[in-house]
């Protein structure tokens, strides 16, 4: 389970101080769990807060009761958190497989790095040699890097935003990944995300604004409240046009 207990972050802009985040207090433990919210409140800070990135100003970050705070995101990955950022990284000279391979931490058969790309609606055959560079579309790294989450078999799956910058096609094929992924992982998945049909997946919703949880609930609970929301700055900004 996932803790947070009273985090915040600050910046400093023109000698002044800014919060950013403003004492955090969540605790996440179901399945699949979507943090959202309107953009500049907070939630990717969260997310590379939660990942390593960057330490909170102040609070802590506990970890199967472990407290992490000022753990490296290197020592939080050997704990159990795996963080795939809104641009996955290329890696040039590097293929599928290697990747795969490093992910899983240990040697392993093409047919199982082949079994990872298949749960993430990959062809196998085309893509297991495939270096990882600028031939490989947004879509296709977001889902070799979905493939590496998995064969890690991390606690803790973090993504954030990963529909940006992907098109129609590669969102549709994403969503039936992260409901594939949500039946076979083995612990928890959290997304940081606007989208509608992946907030529509998720066990809990958390809305984050200016840098405070406003809400927080089963799908149920949150988000037709979210939805009607937007619906009314919708109609309001159709009037001011």
């Amino acid at each position: 389970m996932l803790e947070l207990q009273n985090v915040s972050y600050q910046v400093t802009e023109d000698s002044k101080e800014k919060g950013i985040l403003k004492n955090i207090s969540l605790k996440i433990d179901e399945d699949f769990v979507a943090i959202t919210g309107p953009n500049g409140g907070g939630k990717s800070t969260l997310a590379r807060i939660i990942a390593g990135i960057i330490k909170p100003t102040s609070g802590k970050i506990l970890f199967d009761g472990e407290d992490i705070t000022e753990l490296s995101i290197t020592q939080r990955a050997q704990k159990g958190i795996s963080f795939a950022f809104q641009q996955p990284v290329r890696f040039k000279g590097l293929t599928v497989k290697d990747l795969i391979t490093f992910a899983k931490g240990e040697r392993i058969s093409i047919g199982e790095a082949c079994g990872y790309l298949s749960e993430v609606g990959l062809c196998a055959k085309d893509y297991i040699n495939r270096e990882v560079n600028d031939s490989l579309s947004g879509g296709e790294l977001k889902r070799i890097e979905i493939a590496m989450i998995m064969a890690r078999g991390t606690k803790l799956s973090l993504f954030d935003e990963p529909e940006a910058g992907i098109d129609l096609w590669s969102f549709n094929n994403l969503i039936k990944v992260f409901e594939g992924m949500r039946e076979k992982i083995n612990g928890s998945i959290l997304i940081i995300s606007h989208q509608e049909r992946i907030l529509n997946i998720a066990d809990k919703i958390i809305v984050i604004a200016n840098g405070e949880v406003t809400s927080q609930g089963t799908k149920e609970e949150v988000l037709p409240k979210l939805l009607a929301s937007s619906e009314a700055c919708s109609t309001l900004m159709d009037k001011l046009a």
